[in-house]
């Protein structure tokens, strides 16, 4: 059972904490995230080798240090860092130091150059990625009542629901920056401050590198009218209910996330991009091959095809291409990353 009574109210934040990642949270339970859900890290090793090619390009950018940082933040059971080491090539990989950081136990068996901590070291020098993290940093839900005033959102173990006190403060300020609502009862936003604050954190771990968030994400001329949060359990999506037996997850404001990290980091140049410009800028396309292929070379036709698919749903529109990558660099320039961060066609932007 995770903290919290059944019937205690409060704040979605303190509930999605204790249900998520408290003694018997659902991000320590044995099966870990993929028996829930499928990321892109899950639905191709074309992510963890298109990962492994910017772990290059950062190479490239810091003058090929002779310690290479890789962080994969909320590393799961530790499947990207994995495919990471697995995909780079063999001069890198040995100047590579991998850190899986993930609140879960060390798995069985994972490789021996992985090292599994609770928090990011300090002072990288490489790539710090987090792919699906941000989601799942636990955040208020405010709500419009009958007066037009946006209301702390309390919820009970079982998922009940109830207005609390007026929004004050540093949150107040947060969503009137960033997710104003309007005076109509019933609109709905999630509170991205402890979001902002967290990958501010994160960002500040990088001596020099890049930062890259990847995840679910909307920006402040496009924000959902309800919000976002949701549930997913055993591969379905359902009714967010804090009691561990479910993920619960809501959409990332990285346009906020962006602007957190410039103003306490001080780092300039960051950008947010759609996963599919970002994968097409690291060698992820979703053509077919040729047909003639399947005349001379039938198997690597066949191979190609089942290539071709996992990358179209990696960069489809309404899907996994419609996710948002924030890179931030530190301490290195653009120009050495190459198409990431350079201006795409205003249709590829998130």
């Amino acid at each position: 059972m995770t903290d919290g009574t059944a019937d205690e109210w409060r704040g979605w934040r303190a509930a999605t904490q204790a249900a998520l990642y408290g003694p018997d949270g659902f991000y320590r339970r044995p099966e870990g995230p993929a028996g829930h859900f499928r990321t892109s890290v899950h639905a191709s090793p074309l992510f963890t080798e298109a990962v492994a090619r910017l772990l290059c390009r950062v190479d490239e950018a810091l003058g090929r240090p002779p310690t290479l940082d890789f962080v994969d933040m909320a590393a799961g059971r530790g499947e990207l860092v994995t495919g990471v080491l697995a995909a780079l090539p063999a001069d890198v990989a040995a100047r590579t130091r991998a850190y899986a950081v993930e609140i879960a136990a060390r798995p069985p068996g994972l490789d021996h150059r992985i090292e599994w901590l609770p928090e990011p070291p300090r002072g990288i020098t490489g790539l710090l990625f987090a792919n699906e993290w941000l989601d799942n940093v636990p955040v208020e839900i405010a709500e419009v009542d009958s007066a037009g005033v946006a209301r702390r959102v309390l919820v009970r173990r079982d998922g009940t629901e109830r207005l609390g006190e007026p929004l004050s403060g540093a949150e107040a300020r947060w969503l009137a920056r960033w997710w104003p609502l309007p005076a109509e009862e019933g609109l709905r936003a999630e509170v991205g401050l402890p979001r902002d604050e967290a990958w501010a954190d994160a960002v500040a771990t990088v001596a020099r590198g890049l930062a890259v968030a990847v995840d679910y994400a909307h920006t402040a001329d496009a924000r959902p009218l309800f919000g976002t949060l949701t549930g997913f359990r055993a591969g379905r999506e359902t009714t967010p209910v804090p009691d561990g037996s479910c993920d619960i997850t809501a959409h990332v404001a990285l346009d906020a996330a962006l602007d957190a990290a410039l103003e306490a980091c001080a780092v300039p140049g960051g950008r947010v991009l759609t996963q599919r410009a970002a994968l097409r800028a690291l060698g992820v396309a979703g053509a077919r091959p040729p047909l003639t292929l399947a005349t001379t070379q039938p198997a690597a036709y066949v191979r190609a095809l089942a290539s071709a698919g996992e990358a179209a749903e990696l960069t489809a529109p309404g899907g996994l291409g419609d996710f948002g990558w924030l890179l931030q660099p530190v301490g290195i320039d653009h120009a050495p990353l190459g198409d990431l961060l350079v201006d795409v066609p205003d249709h590829e932007e998130q």
